[in-house]
């Protein structure tokens, strides 16, 4: 695919030495998760159709979960007719620092249904729980048991692939933004905000630095791609 060239980006919100930036007010939120919308949306809905040869629904939803007391996040997921929907939270909505962010994280999740991760997802927990009804019989494990230990492989066959997917989903994420006309390692600032996962055992996310690593490479590349300079 060739990539379209990059639409001219807004000037990144000042903050010193890249510290903590202020909370904007409900309107500008509002505004900015609208501009986005109309801007990412497009980008990924094309590239959907070009990295999957058409071969997968790239109609995105995108809507809002409007519970108040949800906390910030964002999602991925099918609706009952099987077309993708991008969903967020309003309370991720409000604490975005500005359209970078949400802008990157609009790209990640429309992303995750890019690469398939739905389904292949499904696939590792399959497989996890074949793995565990095995070794229940290679043991000897009465019926309970093998049904623990079936449902223990599956967990496990879901979570091994995960932060492969969510690493995944940053690059293609950054990608998207990028070509929307946004500033992915600004975007990715958010990481900063969230506790980090560190190194966890079957930890479903990576480390909020090598997060913030692969989008930095990604736009490297990219700029150096398209002979882009912000």
């Amino acid at each position: 695919m060739t990539a379209p060239a990059p639409m001219p980006i807004p000037q990144p919100v000042p903050q010193a030495a890249r510290g903590e930036l202020p909370v904007l007010s409900p309107q500008e939120a509002a505004r900015n998760f609208v501009t986005v919308v109309t801007r990412v949306e497009p980008v990924a809905e094309a590239l959907c159709r070009a990295r999957t040869n058409g071969q997968a629904d790239c109609d995105l939803q995108i809507v809002i979960d409007k519970r108040m007391e949800l906390p910030p996040n964002a999602f991925q997921t099918l609706d009952e007719a099987g077309r993708p929907v991008v969903g967020f939270t309003l309370a991720l909505i409000a604490d975005a620092r500005n359209a970078d962010e949400l802008a990157f994280v609009l790209g990640h999740e429309a992303a995750h249904h890019i690469a398939g991760h739905i389904p292949r997802q499904k696939q590792t927990a399959a497989a996890g729980a074949v793995l565990g009804a095995v070794l229940g019989q290679v043991t000897g494990a009465d019926a309970a048991m093998q049904d623990q230990l079936q449902n223990i492989g599956a967990s496990v066959g879901a979570r091994r692939y995960s932060r492969d997917f969510e690493l995944e989903a940053d690059a293609l994420g950054a990608e998207i933004a990028f070509h929307a006309g946004y500033d992915p390692v600004l975007g990715a600032g958010f990481f900063a905000r969230l506790p980090d996962p560190g190194d966890q055992f079957l930890g479903s996310h990576p480390p909020n630095a090598q997060r913030q690593a692969q989008v930095a490479a990604v736009v490297a590349r990219l700029k150096q791609q398209t002979g882009t300079g912000w």
